[in-house]
């Protein structure tokens, strides 16, 4: 049996600006069902290579496949679809199949909109797909796919979702099949060496209402920081991997092990450099590890500290204090660790006046990055529920982190990105002129230089935040800027999206954690939990 996987064509000009990211899932999925017999597999990444349309049915013909499978992130749903039809239409007996956190809780409005989509796999894939395949393969697809766990699909014009599959508990007991992947093309542009994005932990042991990962993860788990290390000295051996970012929600969130990895990293003495995302108030309680971290070659470390708007929001409930922010930032950059400062923009309450509050927290807290990310409320989240009318734009591929999907009440789109644009400039040439050619010497000099060189090559591109795409040009051209929302997609039916989890922890008390920019928050896991989590 032969299976086809396919990575949809989506570009956003957001995270990559900074290089070409490696599907991991391609890997992960490849790995489980390699490891279960089915070694007729071929992953076509359409989004790197930048392939049409017409090129992957090209490729379709050719490869003649029995089971085609996708993924699909909110913004890319709409190319996964098609390119599954696109596959129903050159293999109308072929198995289709698509994956992903968008499909898992959307999967009523999915299989309505694209009927030639044969089966949805809900949550984490590893498992399940080697369940559907065994019944595919066994011609017992049709009979027994009720008894299926962790799909949906049609049945005539119902659609039926399955029981839950349970999570994967043993997550040391994946391997993935990295080979699957064309290495030569994942060049991390600041670095210019291969990247790779593994993960130690999936799962968050918080419940954001903004957030919808420990929807999708269910539970945390988090695995053996040895074993994290042999994978990355894999990559390193085998596919010439040079820099990883970990692609965990909050990596440092296990203190212990997130300790016990950078000690077996510098064990091992692999000189390999690294990023993660993480939060203000992990930072400040692991000061005196800052060095450490450095050791094991941590050398960015990206932190939510949100937005002068989502300060003055009840919803958003910021306990992190403009102090604190500051100070973490100081910290890192003492510890020689390149900071990037996240701020979430876009906000209903956003105006000129707390968007220039930004630009100057950026100035104040002096880190050597900033991102200003657009509020993007993903469908499936409970707070885009709470939203209700005040979300107008229901087109997914816009939900990117670069388009205003909320207009600001005091604002037009226009006039916001023009805002946004103009930090960017200031405080890029702030930067470019005063701080990185003489941010010390050695390898954060480096970096720095690195990541200028990125932003400037895709700016140069007119890739950088989709400008060329919106017809931006400058302050000159706020008023033209059109960013093409489909007004046609309409929202889902509250019924038909799934809001429930079977989450394995009661979410009461102060685990229900406030809402806030994804690496804002203030919870700590205790020592008792991180030596309980698995």
């Amino acid at each position: 049996m032969r299976i086809l996987l396919l990575h949809p064509n989506y570009h956003s000009g957001g995270a990559e600006i900074a290089g070409n990211w490696p599907p991991a899932w391609a890997a992960y999925i490849s790995g489980a069902l390699k490891a279960a017999g089915f070694a007729d597999l071929r992953f076509i990444d359409a989004m790197t290579n930048d392939l049409s349309e017409e090129q992957v049915r090209a490729i379709l013909r050719t490869e003649k496949p029995d089971v085609i499978g996708c993924t699909a992130i909110t913004p890319s749903i709409y190319k996964a679809e098609r390119l599954l039809e696109i596959a129903k239409e050159e293999h109308p007996d072929a198995l289709t199949v698509l994956g992903g956190i968008h499909a898992t809780f959307m999967y009523q409005q999915v299989l309505t909109e694209a009927p030639w989509i044969d089966a949805i796999v809900r949550g984490e894939g590893e498992e399940i797909i080697v369940d559907l395949m065994r019944a595919h393969e066994d011609g017992r697809w049709q009979n027994d796919r009720r008894s299926i766990k962790g799909i949906a699909y049609r049945d005539g014009t119902e659609v039926v979702a399955t029981v839950a599959a349970p999570t994967v508990k043993n997550l040391d007991a994946i391997t993935p099949d990295w080979s699957v992947l064309e290495w030569s093309k994942y060049i991390y542009i600041p670095m210019n060496k291969r990247v790779a994005i593994p993960n130690m932990a999936r799962g968050c042991p918080f419940t954001c209402s903004f957030c919808s990962q420990w929807k999708f993860w269910r539970d945390y788990r988090i695995r053996d920081p040895k074993k994290v290390v042999d994978e990355i000295e894999t990559l390193m051996r085998e596919h010439d991997v040079g820099f990883f970012i970990l692609a965990d929600e909050e990596p440092t969130i296990n203190k212990k092990k997130f300790i016990a990895f950078c000690e077996e990293l510098i064990r091992r003495d692999l000189k390999i450099l690294w990023g993660v995302n993480t939060r203000v108030t992990d930072i400040l309680r692991d000061e005196a590890l800052l060095p450490l971290y450095r050791k094991a070659g941590l050398i960015h470390v990206s932190l939510g500290t949100e937005a002068a708007a989502q300060m003055k929001l009840d919803r958003f409930n910021k306990e992190t204090t403009v102090a604190q922010n500051k100070k973490a930032i100081q910290l890192l950059r003492d510890a020689g660790i390149v900071v990037e400062a996240q701020f979430i923009v876009g906000l209903e309450n956003e105006t000129r006046e707390t968007l220039e509050e930004t630009y100057q927290m950026a100035r104040d807290w002096k880190p050597d990055l900033a991102n200003w990310a657009m509020y993007t409320p993903w469908p499936f989240s409970d707070l885009f529920r709470d939203l209700g009318d005040k979300v107008e734009i229901f087109d997914y591929e816009k939900y990117n982190f670069v388009t205003p999907i909320m207009k600001p009440d005091a604002m037009d789109r226009g006039e916001l990105l023009d805002g946004v644009m103009n930090n960017y400039r200031r405080f890029y040439m702030h930067k470019a002129l005063f701080s990185y050619p003489w941010a010390g010497s050695g390898e954060r000099r480096r970096y720095l230089l690195g990541c200028l060189k990125a932003f400037l090559k895709s700016g140069f591109e007119r890739k950088f935040y989709d400008l060329g795409r919106v017809n931006y040009w400058g302050p000159q051209s706020k008023g033209k800027v059109d960013f093409g929302f489909d007004t046609s997609r309409k929202r889902a039916e509250l019924g038909k999206v799934e809001w429930k989890t079977s989450h394995n922890r009661k979410l009461t008390g102060p685990q229900q954690a406030q809402v806030m920019a994804c690496g804002g928050g203030t919870e700590q896991m205790s020592e008792e939990a991180e030596t309980r989590v698995h």
